[in-house]
């Protein structure tokens, strides 16, 4: 049931389509790659969101592989962060 049919692969939004022979129509879609390129770059919230996501799937799919593990790292990162502000609290009062 295999086909030797090539695969649609969508065209990203950064890429500059191919057999453009207009020279306005080029300097268009290149123009419209070079936005869409800076966007992706630029858009620093989105790129966390993406990032921040991906890190919560990683963080879920560990959790369910080895959930004792998952449980340890959870309670050494809340004393890592706990002795963190103490130490803070105690310098910033003296």
């Amino acid at each position: 049931m295999s086909s030797d049919a090539p695969v649609p692969v969508p065209m990203p939004r950064t890429a500059v389509p191919l057999g453009i022979t207009d020279p306005v129509e080029k300097a268009r879609a290149e123009l419209k790659a070079a936005l869409a390129a800076i966007e992706v770059k630029g858009n620093l919230p989105r790129r966390l969101a993406v990032r921040i996501d991906d890190s919560v799937d990683k963080a879920q799919k560990f959790s369910k592989r080895n959930p004792v593990l998952a449980a340890a790292a959870v309670v050494a990162a809340a004393a890592a962060i706990g002795a963190g502000v103490w130490a803070f609290a105690r310098s910033y009062s003296r």
